[in-house]
């Protein structure tokens, strides 16, 4: 056999697992939802068809108007909420801890609830925040509260609280890593021309961390988006986000067609976030590159 043609094979062999892997489980099932949100219902079934109407309604009906609304809302809660701890955290391991072994274990201390269970890190807050937790427990003790209070679970501020903490690995990795490459020259060079360390935070550190804060708000802003369990878990009635919505579609409603065109408007989104901020990163990069 010539070497061209060996070499053919080695890219076909090496390439075909990747490419079968994404026809079979993306291609394919992104396509199924794409039909079906052209279909329409005929309860307790549905029906080919090609019409808009289930994209109508997620627009006219203030119902998933408002799902969308407010999911889109609470991911931005959410990444900011995270972006404001994460990034101090970061700074002060990166240029505060002179002890290598110590960055380390703090570092890890953030990092390594990724390896427990999303579903045991979202219960712990139900927990804290239940009318038996710790919360409601510690505030009785000193005097805050006489009797054990609901206030605390099943809303929005409690999502946002379970999802800040639950994701917030996913902002301090890429804010750490890019402040961990800036040169220690150049802060120290602006400290010598008597700049000052507030100022050379705001001209040289912050401009240089912008693309590890735009990755890290763009995975917590989409991995919240997406959420199904915090919801579930210390959301209640008011804390329905969009992926709940398109469960129930598919399970109790038998609303496939309506789940899929949710599905999809919610893929969109995504994708949109995606496409901004990664533009964004590459501005950031070209500027002060």
């Amino acid at each position: 056999m010539s070497a061209p043609s060996s070499g053919r094979l080695w890219r076909v062999a090496v390439l075909s697992p990747p490419l079968i892997w994404t026809f079979v489980f993306m291609f394919i099932p992104y396509s199924i939802l794409f039909v079906y949100s052209f279909w329409e219902q005929v309860y307790p079934t549905f029906q080919p068809a090609f019409q808009f109407g289930n994209y109508l309604q997620i627009i006219t009906d203030p119902q998933y108007f408002n799902v969308l609304s407010r999911t889109l809302k609470i991911a931005l809660f959410v990444s900011l909420g995270a972006m404001l701890v994460a990034f101090p955290y970061a700074y002060f391991l990166v240029f505060k801890v002179k002890s290598a072994a110590l960055r380390q274990v703090l570092y890890m201390a953030v990092v390594a609830p990724l390896w427990v269970s999303y579903l045991l890190r979202a219960y712990t807050w139900k927990t804290i925040l239940g009318t038996t937790g710790i919360l409601n427990s510690f505030l009785m003790s000193i005097g805050v509260l006489s009797e054990p209070s609901s206030v605390f679970l099943y809303n929005q501020t409690a999502m946002i609280v379970t999802l800040i903490y639950v994701f917030i690995p996913f902002m301090v990795m890429p804010i750490y890593a890019v402040l961990e490459k800036i040169p220690k020259s150049l802060t120290e060079a602006s400290n010598d021309l008597g700049v000052g360390h507030l100022r050379t935070f705001f001209l040289v550190t912050l401009p240089l961390s912008i693309p590890g804060i735009v990755a890290g708000f763009t995975m917590t802003f989409c991995l919240t988006f997406g959420d199904f369990i915090a919801p579930f878990l210390v959301g209640g009635p008011d804390g329905l986000m969009v992926a709940n919505v398109i469960a129930s579609q598919f399970g109790a409603a038998l609303n496939w067609p309506l789940g899929a065109a949710l599905a999809l408007v919610m893929m969109l989104i995504v994708l949109t976030i995606v496409t901004i901020s990664d533009r964004f990163e590459q501005l950031g990069k070209g500027k002060f590159a």
